[in-house]
């Protein structure tokens, strides 16, 4: 088997994800203090400090990079919930409530350049996107409902899955809501108040 070639002592494959991660991590910025709309491949480009020819490499259009960095900071709060309920010492319902909510806060709620690219940039920019941010909100519905079979032995029925789509549109609607809060209120309350309306879905 032949080795992966090499350029400065670094793998191409290497190189290539920190190419794809500088864009990933410029999109944050220009669609986030610029806007989506406003943005271009070139002034993303500039940000990211790589050429065009570079982000055509990666990307077919803007589009595809906010659908990119969508799924990442989407599937970094996954794996963020699924660590915390994981690590949870305690079975108690309460307790890995707390914790999954706090998770997602931390991943999600804390940045608000975060936040604003999984409840504002990426609503209504074209049929795919949307179709893209719906299939998002039901990854989170399916996440949900394998949690509460886990973790409150309740079968994934129709009823739980009606009840997961109902706190996956609660948690991001106070979400949002809190991460553009000109007062808003503390991290801990608003972590306390998910895990209530997580408990009570749960226990319903």
């Amino acid at each position: 088997m032949t080795s992966e070639r090499t350029y400065g002592g670094r793998s191409v494959s290497d190189r290539a994800a920190e190419r794809r991660q500088r864009f990933l991590d410029a999109a944050l910025i220009e669609f986030t203090d610029t806007g989506y709309a406003k943005s271009s491949v070139t002034s993303i480009c500039r940000v990211a400090g790589l050429s065009r020819r570079q982000f055509y490499a990666e990307f077919t259009d803007r589009e595809e990079l906010l659908v990119a960095l969508y799924d990442t900071v989407q599937g970094a709060a996954r794996v963020a919930v699924a660590e915390a309920l994981a690590a949870s010492r305690s079975r108690d319902l309460r307790d890995l409530s707390t914790a999954a909510m706090r998770a997602y806060m931390e991943s999600v709620g804390t940045d608000p350049r975060r936040a604003a690219v999984s409840f504002v940039q990426i609503v209504g920019v074209s049929p795919r996107v949307e179709q893209h941010r719906l299939d998002g909100r039901e990854e989170w519905v399916e996440f949900f409902v394998a949690a509460m079979s886990e973790f409150a032995d309740r079968p994934a029925t129709p009823r739980q899955r009606h009840l997961a789509i109902a706190f996956v549109g609660a948690l991001t609607g106070l979400v949002h809501r809190w991460s553009e809060s000109p007062d808003p209120d503390t991290f801990d309350d608003i972590v306390a108040a998910l895990a209530d309306i997580l408990l009570a879905f749960t226990t319903l």
